[in-house]
């Protein structure tokens, strides 16, 4: 099994390496577009500002890539706090108009500050926050108790168009996507690296899940 952990430019990587090593699971560190088809599935991280992360993506030949690999091989992939977000259609952050900036469009929806979506929490949400599972019951929490506390970083938050693909929310004055899943994509707002026990559970959930 050898999970790609995807090298586009921005931090984060080591936590997410350590991570998928002590599950006693390869790690392969993917720094060009075209070495993803030799993975089995994929993390996406991400950490920093939307629009600065999408021009790296451009600029390394990522996005159509990602979209190849996701849509045509079926390579399973968990996008990871800001590395969800990427997976929306467009976000507001660093916006210069209405349209927002593009995303990668693998989990249709748009990405909001949460103040715009009347967040009464503090911004930023930093810290551990519980999880609400929603009915579906997604393979990705097998084992995890609902209202498990995860690590949370983000002042923004993803609103899925379809409310079917959202896995679970957290509380921030009101309630906040904190996980999705369309097909074979999934993503977490939270970051598991960096969850203890039940964010390692996650991971190795994806990792041994249905479609990887």
């Amino acid at each position: 099994m050898k999970v790609g952990v995807i090298d586009y430019g921005v931090g984060n990587l080591g936590s997410v390496l350590r991570a998928v090593e002590a599950l006693r699971v390869t790690p392969v560190l993917v720094n060009r577009a075209q070495d993803m088809h030799a993975t089995d599935c994929l993390i996406l991280p991400g950490v920093g500002h939307f629009a600065d992360c999408v021009q790296l993506l451009q600029g390394g030949g990522w996005m159509q890539a990602l979209r190849d690999e996701v849509l045509g091989y079926n390579r399973p992939l968990l996008g990871v706090c800001l590395g969800m977000q990427l997976l929306a259609d467009a976000s507001m952050e660093g916006a210069s108009d209405s349209q927002g900036v593009p995303g990668l469009g693998l989990v249709p929806g748009r990405v909001e500050h949460l103040r715009t979506l009347g967040c009464t929490a503090r911004v930023p949400h930093v810290g551990w926050n519980g999880i609400a599972q929603t009915p579906t019951r997604d393979h990705l929490f097998k084992g995890i108790p609902d209202g498990t506390d995860f690590y949370f970083v983000h002042s923004y938050a993803f609103v899925p168009a379809d409310a079917h693909d959202v896995l679970a929310t957290t509380d921030c004055g009101i309630p906040v996507t904190a996980a999705v899943r369309r097909g074979h994509v999934w993503g977490t707002q939270f970051h598991p690296e960096k969850s203890s026990r039940a964010g390692f559970q996650l991971l190795r959930n994806f990792i041994a899940g249905p479609a990887c």
